[in-house]
């Protein structure tokens, strides 16, 4: 399966095998390969950007992860502590109970500049606050979601030069550029649904 760039960081749980496993997936800064063995059933959390692990720099995850260990079909182990292992049907669930407990936070000042305002601090405290809880520059974050973006509204059959105009693309080369290295596909494949496999969202996209 094609992997797509993404500038959020995730928890994936899988079964294959009759063994259950989790890990902690890092924002992507570049498409690339993903393997999906066969007969595996995923169920993956993405966080907003901006929210953080306590115990693990989103920095150390970029394009990477960490496997957990201990994994059982019931619970696994984060942050010292054991949690119920989720399905697609309870894994907000979970994430109310990682946020009570603090071990998902989340830079109020990276909130507000992704809603575009300007906080009254330095534009380098902010750019050294943005990348410490992102692990990623404003200007990559920004490039990768106008990206993925693009490539679901051409796979929902919006023209390319409709694309263009709506994200400020310089032009239509700007944007096939943009797909290639962060989606891994043309404009052509998207609007046919041609290539292959294609991972843009998971079960569950949740901020906190």
């Amino acid at each position: 399966m094609t992997s797509v760039a993404g500038a959020r960081w995730g928890l994936v749980f899988w079964e294959h095998e009759g063994r259950s496993h989790a890990g902690i997936t890092g924002p992507e800064t570049r498409t690339g390969t993903a393997p999906v063995p066969e007969g595996a059933t995923f169920t993956g959390i993405e966080f907003a950007v901006g929210t953080s692990l306590r115990a693990v720099p989103t920095g150390t995850l970029v394009d990477g992860g960490i496997g957990l260990p201990d994994t059982t079909r019931r619970t696994f182990r984060l942050d010292g502590a054991r949690w119920e292992t989720p399905g697609p049907d309870d894994a907000e669930a979970l994430v109310d109970r990682l946020v009570r407990g603090g071990i998902v936070v989340r830079d109020p000042l990276v909130a507000e500049v992704l809603r575009g305002h300007h906080p009254a601090v330095s534009g380098r405290t902010v750019e050294r606050r943005f990348r410490a809880a992102t692990g990623l520059t404003r200007g990559a974050v920004r490039q990768i979601e106008r990206a993925r973006t693009a490539a679901e509204l051409l796979a929902a059959g919006d023209p390319a030069a409709d694309v263009v105009a709506k994200l400020d693309y310089f032009d239509e080369p700007h944007l096939a550029r943009a797909l290639r290295a962060y989606v891994g596909r043309t404009v052509g494949q998207l609007r046919e649904g041609t290539g292959g496999a294609i991972a843009l969202d998971l079960d569950q996209r949740l901020t906190s």
